[in-house]
C-alpha cells in the first residue's frame, strides 16, 4: 500500500517472485471511470473508491495461496473495508517515501494513468498505518530488492 509511485507494482511482483506467490495490481480492478477521472487529473473520492475497495477485498478473500496485491489504501477506512470484506487476515505492507522522491519516480514512468499533478491529493488522503493494525511500514529509497529483502525478512518474524 501507498501512494502513486512509491513503487507498488515493481515491489509486489518482486515479493510475490520471492514468496512464491501471486501478484495482482489493484489499479486493473479499477472501473473505467475511475480511470478516465484520474487520467483528467481528478482525484478519487471516497465514493469512487468503494466499489473498487470492495473488488480489492473480494479478490483477496478467495486467493489460491499466497496473493500479493498491490492497492494505495491511503487510508484506515480503506484498510477496514478491504479487511472486513477479505474476512481474513491481511498484512499492508506501507511502502513510504518522501514527496521529492515519489515525485521523481513519477516524473520517470510513462504510460501510467495517474499523472504526478495527483500527488499532493494522495499525501493529502494518506493516513499511515497505526500501531494496532496489521501493517509494516517499508522505507522505499533503496533498489527493489533491498526494500524485498526487508519485507521478506519482517513477514518471517513472529
Amino acid at each position: 500500500m501507498g501512494v502513486a509511485g512509491c513503487g507498488k507494482s515493481a515491489v509486489g511482483a518482486a515479493l510475490a517472485a520471492r514468496l512464491g506467490a501471486s501478484y495482482l495490481d489493484g489499479d486493473d480492478l479499477h472501473p473505467p471511470a475511475n480511470i478516465d477521472k484520474m487520467r483528467r487529473g481528478e482525484p478519487l473520492s471516497d465514493d469512487d473508491r468503494r466499489p473498487w475497495l470492495t473488488l480489492v477485498g473480494e479478490r483477496l478473500a478467495k486467493p489460491h495461496g499466497i496473493l500479493i496485491l498491490g492497492c494505495s489504501a491511503l487510508k484506515r477506512r480503506y484498510r477496514d473495508h478491504i479487511r472486513s470484506t477479505a474476512g481474513a487476515p491481511v498484512v499492508f505492507v506501507h511502502l513510504s517515501g518522501t514527496r521529492d522522491l515519489i515525485a521523481a519516480r513519477m516524473a520517470a514512468r510513462a504510460g501510467h494513468f495517474m499523472p504526478p499533478s495527483l500527488i499532493d491529493s494522495q499525501f493529502d488522503a494518506l493516513e499511515p498505518p497505526a500501531a494496532d493494525e496489521n501493517a509494516m511500514t517499508v522505507d522505499i529509497d533503496a533498489p527493489v530488492e533491498a526494500v524485498v529483502d526487508r519485507i521478506a525478512a519482517s513477514l518471517q518474524k513472529p
